[in-house]
């Protein structure tokens, strides 16, 4: 599977255009996760909790919607994007999206 942020692929034809492909996933924070972050806002620097925490949920929001180009026989997935919002208070969506393509 081939994935790029750009609308082309260097010497690749795109011959179908299948649709827009997605993954998501919704990730809540957790009350020991807050006190940690609470500290760290005094003292300033990253908040490594908070941190890996979004590197999960890019990670499985990127692989759910690689596995949906997968369903629907995709060669690639072009302009890829993520996108966060806010569900709820303390509670955000992870968004991974792009277009699922035929290649020649």
């Amino acid at each position: 599977m081939l994935l790029s942020t750009t609308e082309s692929l260097p010497n690749k034809e795109i011959i179908e255009i299948l649709g827009i492909c997605r993954g998501s996933t919704v990730r809540a924070r957790n009350i020991g996760r807050d006190i940690g972050a609470g500290l760290k806002s005094i003292v300033g620097g990253e908040i490594k909790s908070y941190t890996q925490m979004t590197t999960v949920a890019r990670e499985e929001a990127f692989n759910r919607m690689v596995n949906m180009a997968i369903e629907i026989d995709a060669d690639a997935i072009i302009n890829v994007r993520f996108a966060t919002s806010v569900v709820m208070q303390g509670a955000s969506e992870m968004l991974a999206y792009g277009t699922a393509v035929k290649l020649r």
